[in-house]
């Protein structure tokens, strides 16, 4: 028997004894394990790279190494992925997003595996990012791809990508509840019957795995010395707003490096450019070195001059305030380094620098309140809810930022503090910007797909899908009679104008000419390019469909032409075939 033949009679058989809604959970399951199974590699892969590298350093001594290892990592990873790859996988959850809101849930089958590469050699040898973007679209691919593999529908495929994403998160921070709140608030996968149990399987199932390999021990060791007290939530909320404007800081300055970069067309130009930078940030700040997860450790354990190992600033380990301006300096370039790093060719996420920018800015605010006379409170606790403040309001997702939070530290005793932190910060930063850093250059371009049920279905729908192209066109050097043999046998009262081009010029409606298209004597007198007129507006093939409405709204037109980008006449669009794409699309999308 045939590969396909065997292929096609397993799809059969699946399809006969197995129902879709139990299969579904099947694949959630298979989605889980494989994802931790990934999440786990790629965090060991880190780790090796980085012990080889990094061991033999001097913690008194300024180690010069640093300016060598990440132009190297970036160098390789930029060559593995332009010349290997030869497809883009930096943003990996805007890719996620993109997929579900205009590829119907489907991701390339390479991105399986090639983002696991790619950031393990970025980030083992210095790259100032974090490995769960990359880790993030590696478990949707497998979502994907393995619906596609069962020839599941858009919608399901969806779900399993969500799956992914869930485990992925799960399965790396040991965090099931973080996962799956992770998954509806920045992946804005709605919260309905037939997805919870999907996304808690494939949650649960990674973070057991990940259990089972390293151990029940939440990710970071933190043990609360000082008990929070209501007396310091005025403390707390000048934490969220410093962490909301932080975040604010870190999404645009993050653009507006990584624009810069774009506006370099040489590839090898931003390949040096970015390997300088980062190179010498690192050499200046070695927390900057990789995920900085171990800065992150020191933080919470009380331990902050560990963060000066192997650095100028190592002699000045016990003077506070040149340490925090040392703290305060890595905030200002963690920015630049993670940004340089992708910039250049790097792949990495920012899960990593939210969370450690979060723990810097929660401690130097805890240090501040301590020597401000006005208050005492514990530098280590604010560091903690420092990092879920800057995650929450990075990603606009302030449950996310709590649980994930609680879950890496299993610092449960302050969730009051950190509702508050997070829910402070996130309101701080939509002062400012309306959509999280993953979304917004989707938003950008009308691409974004929400929890808003009418906006989401518009962003579902194209302009291609909708375009009627039943209507017949004439020629401005038409005579007026030629025009009304044209009419006989139209179903249309709109006739488009175009050149010999095809060029889009303008219409002719048959109620402006109803008055003259009996009279035989002026059938050459009159051309049709003394009648017509120029349409209400003009839609351009890639326009998006949000905007689409919104100009039929405007114009109060019923049918409006479509054109492409050069202005050739394409078809028109009607507003009753909107409607009714429209509201087949809406109830697919609502159908549980």
């Amino acid at each position: 028997m045939a590969e396909g033949e065997r292929y096609l009679k397993l799809i059969r058989w699946r399809e006969n004894h197995i129902k879709e809604s139990n299969f579904i959970l099947i694949l959630s399951f298979i989605v889980g394990a494989l994802t931790a199974c990934a999440a786990l590699l790629l965090k060991k892969l880190i780790f090796l790279i980085q012990q080889f590298l990094t061991s033999p350093f001097s913690i008194e001594n300024v180690n010069y190494l640093y300016l060598l290892y990440p132009a190297i990592g970036i160098f390789l990873a930029s060559v593995y992925v332009r010349y290997v790859v030869k497809d883009d996988i930096s943003h990996g959850v805007t890719h996620i997003l993109y997929a579900i809101s205009r590829r119907q849930g489907r991701l390339k089958r390479h991105n399986m595996w090639t983002s696991l590469i790619s950031s393990s050699v970025t980030i083992g040898m210095g790259g100032s990012v974090g490995a769960e973007a990359p880790i993030v679209l590696t478990g949707s691919a497998i979502g994907s791809n393995l619906g596609s593999y069962f020839k599941m529908d858009h919608k399901t495929l969806m779900l399993l990508m969500g799956c992914g994403a869930a485990a992925a998160i799960a399965g790396i921070f040991k965090a099931p509840i973080a996962g799956m709140i992770f998954t509806i608030e920045v992946l804005m996968l709605d919260m309905t019957s037939a997805s919870v149990l999907p996304l808690l399987i494939s949650s649960v199932t990674a973070a057991s795995l990940s259990y089972f390999v390293t151990g029940t021990q939440p990710m970071f060791q933190f043990s609360m010395t000082e008990p929070f007290a209501l007396s310091r939530i005025p403390w707390v909320v000048l934490l969220s707003i410093s962490c909301g404007l932080v975040s604010l800081y870190l999404i645009r300055g993050m653009n507006k490096v990584e624009g810069w970069y774009k506006k370099r067309s040489n590839p090898y130009e931003k390949l040096f450019m970015g390997a300088v930078v980062l190179s010498v940030l690192i050499f200046l700040f070695p927390p900057l070195y990789g995920e900085g997860y171990s800065s992150i450790e020191n933080l919470i354990s009380s331990n902050p001059e560990m963060l000066a190992q192997g650095s100028f600033f190592y002699a000045f380990k016990d003077n506070v305030w040149v340490l925090m301006g040392y703290f305060s300096l890595i905030v200002f370039f963690k920015i630049v380094a993670s940004a340089s790093t992708n910039g250049a060719g790097g792949v990495g996420g920012v899960f990593a620098p939210c969370l450690f920018v979060g723990c810097l800015v929660g401690y130097i605010v805890g240090i501040a309140i301590n020597h401000s006379g006005f208050g005492t409170v514990s530098p280590a606790n604010f560091a903690l809810m420092g990092m879920a403040g800057v995650m929450s309001a990075v990603m606009h997702a302030p449950l996310t930022g709590v649980f994930l939070i609680a879950e890496l530290t299993g610092g449960y005793e302050l969730l009051l503090p950190l509702l508050i932190v997070s829910g402070g910060s996130f309101l701080t930063i939509y002062l400012f910007e309306k959509h999280s850093i993953y979304s917004m250059r989707l938003a950008q371009k009308g691409e974004l797909v929400t929890h808003h049920k009418d906006k989401a279905v518009l962003t579902l729908m194209k302009v291609e899908n909708v375009i009627e192209t039943d209507f017949e066109t004439i020629n401005p050097n038409m005579y007026l009679g030629n025009l009304v043999k044209i009419i006989s046998t139209s179903r249309r009262n709109i006739f488009p104008v175009v050149d010999e081009s095809n060029i889009f010029l303008g219409i002719v409606p048959l109620d402006d000419i109803r008055n003259i298209m009996f009279r035989t004597e002026l059938y050459y007198r009159f051309k049709v390019q003394k009648l017509m007129i120029s349409p209400p507006a003009i839609i351009t093939i890639d326009d998006q469909m949000e905007q689409v409405m919104k100009t039929f709204d405007d114009t109060k037109a019923w049918n409006l032409p479509v054109v492409d980008s050069e202005g050739r006449y394409i078809g028109f669009v009607s507003k009753s075939k909107i409607f009714n794409t429209y509201r087949k699309v809406l109830v697919h999308f609502s159908d549980e």
